[in-house]
């Protein structure tokens, strides 16, 4: 096990792509589970708060720490077992997701949950249940996660397994290595029917699995992983297409995801998007700099993947293009991918403005506010209009992006200072009390972290919250693990 202490090696640590920073006495870069076993028995014993560290890409500030120590689980960077026949693979926390996808990608498989951000470690993806473009289709990790060990704050092990420890209703009991039974009462608390990533996955009669998939850290450490895989797609369409009009490129999106459900319930051979991502004028301009060949005239742009074979290529195509000609997409300025090299290149250009973003704030010295709030999809085209009127009238700088198939907005405001940092938090609250009144979440992705805990009391009510901190103190009753993160203390 390697220990950090002096506070030139521990910096790097203490802070996350939100730009939000903490503290800690020191680092534990553990190479074992038996080793995560002690050093969590041990800090348990002493009340000792402990923040497992993934590869600091969140956006919510888990993973940064306020005081105590920090858990890294950069060393558990094992692939343990790729099955090709039963389709699934094995690994530890600590490998980057970029490793993993070239690994079974190399075998003809595919992991299809695909966060912006491949830099990630996996265990990370579980535990804010992370989802990115491909998530239109085949929705987020939970989707894929089959199995989990998890080491409690106790020091204990859990072995979970989908489909074999279930809630009776709204009890459910979960047995340790060790044999101690730990009994849980599950809130009945109702979920939003969008994708979301606030709070605990809570449900009547569900899967034990699914309690630890999005808890953020606060309810073990991940040491072991099960997941899913699907057989690489033989080949995929990707374009981005511009358009004059951003009502356009919003009516384009909703009929892709229209007929993309008719599709997938008649199981035929149509439109099928992937992903159906947005950008506004804004991001365009925003990457001008970066990408010349943008057309100084978009008001907006749509990239779409969709998977296809040698034997429907060419009619896939030829749908897309009627498609974007009934929405007035201009086909002459789209960017398509003939090659594996350009797909790459197209999806280079969709991460690039989360990135830079990031970059913009890190350069100002404030901390993210970026939006991650989802909508259901008969509410979004009103609530992303007036999401824009309310930034628009306030004169912040702004870029609007996001997954407009899943009614999912990254609305990026861009502070230069901490005097716009502040107005920025106001407009922020207001759009997540919209959202949360039409039936959608605050955190749609990247979950709530240290940052976004008075927005999950907005969203469930304090109450609620209280209860869903009841299933942290039976499986962590001195509040050791991932303090302020979901829950204030």
């Amino acid at each position: 096990m390697i220990l950090k202490t002096s506070p030139d090696e521990i910096q790097n640590y203490l802070s996350d792509a939100s730009n939000f920073k903490g503290s800690c006495e020191a680092v534990y870069i553990p190479e074992s589970i038996e080793e995560i076993a002690g050093l969590l028995k041990e800090a348990d014993g002493s009340k000792t708060p402990v923040t497992i560290a993934g590869n600091g890409t969140g956006l919510t500030g888990a993973r940064v720490p306020l005081g105590g120590i920090m858990i890294s689980t950069e060393k558990l960077n094992r692939i343990i077992e790729i099955n090709t026949e039963e389709k699934y693979i094995i690994t530890e926390p600590g490998v980057i997701l970029d490793t993993l996808q070239k690994e079974v990608n190399g075998v003809n498989l595919l992991y299809p949950p695909d966060p912006t951000e491949w830099n990630c470690f996996i265990g990370g993806t579980i535990a804010t249940n992370a989802s990115g473009e491909k998530t239109f289709k085949y929705g987020p990790t939970r989707n894929f996660v089959e199995e989990l060990q998890v080491v409690l704050a106790s020091g204990e092990i859990i072995e979970l397994k989908r489909g074999m420890q279930k809630a009776k209703d709204y009890e459910l009991e979960l047995t340790t290595r060790s044999g101690r039974t730990i009994k849980i009462q599950i809130p009945d608390i109702r979920m939003p029917a969008v994708k979301n990533a606030s709070g605990y996955f809570l449900k009547k009669d569900m899967d034990a699995i699914d309690l630890f998939i999005g808890s953020e850290g606060t309810l073990g450490v991940i040491t072991n992983i099960k997941l899913r895989l699907v057989d690489l797609p033989e080949n995929i369409l990707s374009s981005v297409i511009f358009f004059n009009s951003e009502a356009d490129a919003v009516s384009f999106i909703e009929e892709a995801r229209e007929i993309s459900f008719r599709t997938r319930l008649e199981q035929s051979d149509s439109i099928d998007a992937l992903a159906l991502e947005f950008m506004d004028e804004n991001c365009l301009k925003f990457l001008i700099g970066d990408y010349p060949q943008i057309p100084a005239d978009a008001k907006a742009s749509v990239w779409f993947e969709q998977e296809t074979s040698e034997e429907n290529d060419e009619k896939l195509f030829n749908d897309w293009a009627d498609l974007i000609a009934r929405h007035n997409g201009n086909t002459e300025t789209a960017w398509f991918a003939f090659s594996a090299q350009d797909k790459i290149k197209l999806e280079e250009f969709r991460h690039s403005v989360s990135a830079k973003a990031n970059e913009f704030i890190a350069r100002k010295k404030v901390k993210k506010l970026g939006t991650d709030v989802a909508v259901p999809d008969n509410q979004f085209r009103k609530f992303y209009k007036d999401c824009k009127t309310l930034v628009n009238n306030s004169g912040m700088k702004f870029i609007a992006y996001g997954h407009f198939g899943n009614s999912h907005l990254h609305l990026n405001m861009l502070p230069s200072n901490e005097e716009e940092y502040n107005r920025g938090k106001e407009i922020y609250r207001q759009i997540c009390e919209n959202a949360v009144r039409l039936g959608g979440t605050i955190s749609a992705e990247h979950g709530v972290g240290k940052l976004k805990t008075d927005y999950l009391k907005m969203m469930y009510g304090e109450e609620n919250v209280k209860r869903m901190a009841q299933i942290k103190k039976a499986l962590d009753p001195n509040f050791i693990l991932g303090r302020g993160t979901l829950f204030k203390e």
